[in-house]
């Protein structure tokens, strides 16, 4: 016994030999791999991040060397009247077009996931807002489709009702990039989709033996099954939503819209840091936008363990 445990040991010892000039080489290339992606981490993520963090306590016009003035911004964000209104259109847009987007998209996921014919060319077809929504051009579609004589205003001449200049509007501006939002339900509603096919089977069938109705099913078992899919989605798309800026800003040509009604956080932050060359006080901004958003993930993880289900 002990010639055959000495036998193991020197096994052992000439496999640990052997492996570890090739473990060491391992390292080596997953580091040198891994260099590019460090690079543009240090140059084009952490340090903007740290320059505009520094930059929000100055006062820099882009021409001229900044100048600290300590928690100056900070504090001209509390008395700007126009920074209030823009925090407002954001969060009604954010509050009322993510939730309209993922029941959207978790309703055509529900219809696709029946089987039909033809199905990969529904799934493209649907998917392709998602890809398109935050276009130049998508954006300016949207303008022409709701302008003053727009193609809604065309359709609704057939039924001798007057449109109006929906994008010109203070009471309809916002709907209409509203809508646009929730059109590109693509990326979401693929995701439902996959979420609906694990859950399984014989949930349904036991259900249907019970005498449980569909819409019964769909309560009971669908969506608490799909809360994982729904809280990974809600979350990406709140952040998403208070990232927009490109819609808001060819819809309304830069300017916020008609009475401010489509002055997104992110428009009025481009107006301030590259119009009004006031660089500092958007850096401010941008901080402030990225604790909201912070928070209210924050949030969404917290709240997430009353109506998330794990089925572990």
């Amino acid at each position: 016994m002990s010639a055959l445990s000495e036998l193991g040991s020197l096994r052992k010892q000439k496999g640990h030999a052997t492996q570890a000039p090739s473990e060491k080489n391992d390292g080596k290339w997953s580091l040198f791999f891994l260099g590019p992606w460090f690079v543009g981490l240090l140059l084009i993520v952490a340090g903007p991040l740290l320059a505009s963090l520094y930059l929000s306590f100055t006062d820099y016009d882009l021409l001229t060397d900044p100048e600290f003035i300590g928690l100056g911004n900070y504090e001209d964000m509390l008395n700007d009247p126009r920074l209030m209104r823009a925090l407002r259109v954001t969060f009604t847009y954010v509050f009322v077009s993510v939730p309209l987007q993922l029941i959207a998209a978790l309703g055509l996921a529900l219809l696709l996931d029946r089987g039909m014919r033809g199905l990969a060319l529904y799934r493209s077809v649907f998917y392709l807002p998602s890809l398109l929504g935050g276009s130049v051009a998508i954006a300016i579609l949207w303008r022409q489709i709701f302008g003053t004589t727009g193609l809604i205003n065309q359709v609704l001449g057939y039924f001798d009702i007057d449109g109006v200049g929906w994008v010109s509007h203070p009471d309809y501006a916002l709907g209409t990039l509203i809508i646009l939002n929730v059109w590109t339900f693509g990326a979401p509603m693929i995701i439902f989709l996959a979420g609906l096919r694990q859950v399984p089977e014989m949930y349904y069938e036991a259900a249907s033996i019970d005498g449980a109705s569909k819409l019964r099913q769909f309560w009971s078992i669908t969506i608490p099954m799909l809360t994982p899919i729904i809280f990974f989605n809600l979350v990406l798309q709140f952040i998403g939503a208070f990232q927009s800026f490109t819609p808001a800003f060819v819809v309304s040509g830069g300017t916020g819209g008609p009475a401010d009604s489509t002055l997104f956080y992110t428009l009025y932050l481009y107006q301030q840091g590259f119009a009004a060359l006031n660089m500092g006080y958007a850096s401010a901004m941008a901080w402030l936008l990225l604790v909201i958003i912070a928070v209210l993930t924050a949030l969404n993880f917290f709240l997430s363990k009353y109506w998330v289900f794990y089925n572990d």
